[in-house]
């Protein structure tokens, strides 16, 4: 492989035709080497892989997502390229993407990965970047997110204020789609695989932030991001796992006196999960859509982030 050169870890459980549109969307990016990491898919996604020429990488199970990307991100396919671009199977990433996010890289050594903009499949905004919340933030986020999204709380940690248009320093970035430094993806380990399913990438963020590394947000490639396509087969597991998640990162990262706040914690997340089940039940899901509104550019090359994480995604 040549300087700068990457390595695609695609993390795949039944995804059907989006897989087939995302391999094509990072063939045509020209990845070095691109590794489908399968959590027991039942569909075609075997033969979908080996057409496209990608490598296939049965995990005989469903391992979760971040324990399925560090077994892709240690094949020596992955070790020999100096980037790790790692993603779900429902993305679909534009035409020189990835060249710009390398660049982001190179560009700001201190930069150990860099999320792109993500849109839905409307072309609105996902609020891919966003802040560590305080406790405060948090627990308001929880409580009022999936009945007032548009809260005061909601927005401050979603980064709804701001200019999405403009590159900037962040506390962590989705791990639906990013590109990490090799350096700085071995100094943490990669992901927690504690983690079944969500807040493994926010975790990886704040892990390689306490490493010395930065955030980075760069706008100016864009991935669509369909959402939910594995998720959405096993609502009710993935509720749980939700928000057993969140438990983890809230009791990994809340420190000193605010520790204190745990027990409160635990009790208003397991009345969250009670809520967000009756809402999946009604048809409703558990975090309503967000729409951005004229937004507003944070201090350039600052970081949005502030207080000790809280325990919401």
């Amino acid at each position: 492989m040549t300087a700068g050169s990457v390595a695609a870890v695609v993390v795949n459980y039944n995804a059907g035709a989006h897989l087939v549109a995302c391999l094509a969307s990072l063939a045509a990016n020209g990845i070095d080497v691109i590794i489908v990491v399968d959590n027991g898919s039942v569909d075609d996604s075997r033969q979908v892989t080996e057409a496209a020429g990608a490598i296939w990488l049965p995990t005989g199970g469903n391992l979760g997502y971040g324990r399925a990307a560090n077994r892709g991100a240690v094949t020596p396919a992955a070790r020999a390229a100096d980037y790790l671009l790692v993603c779900n199977p429902d993305v679909e990433v534009d035409a020189g993407a990835v060249a710009a996010l390398v660049t982001s890289l190179q560009a700001d050594p201190g930069l150990g990965l860099v999320g792109p903009r993500l849109s839905n499949v409307d072309g609105s905004l996902y609020p891919s970047a966003r802040t560590f919340p305080d406790l405060l933030d948090a627990i308001g986020h929880g409580l009022l997110g999936m009945v007032a999204p548009r809260n005061r709380f909601t927005r401050r940690y979603r980064l709804l204020d701001w200019d999405h248009g403009g590159a900037a320093r962040v506390d962590w970035v989705s791990g639906a789609c990013f590109l990490a430094r090799r350096q700085a993806w071995d100094a943490v380990g990669g992901f927690d695989p504690s983690y079944f399913m969500y807040l493994e990438d926010v975790d990886l963020c704040w892990r390689l932030g306490r490493a010395g590394w930065a955030i980075g947000y760069e706008p100016a490639p864009e991935v669509t991001h369909v959402q939910g396509v594995s998720a959405n087969r096993h609502p009710y597991r993935m509720l749980a796992a939700h928000h057993r998640s969140m438990w983890r990162f809230a009791w990994r990262t809340t420190a000193g006196p605010k520790r204190a706040a745990l027990p409160v914690v635990a009790v208003g997340l397991a009345g969250r999960f009670v809520v967000a089940t009756i809402e999946h039940r009604l048809g409703r899901p558990e975090v309503p859509a967000v729409d951005s509104d004229r937004p507003r550019r944070p201090p350039s090359g600052a970081s949005t982030g502030g207080g000790a994480p809280g325990p919401l995604p």
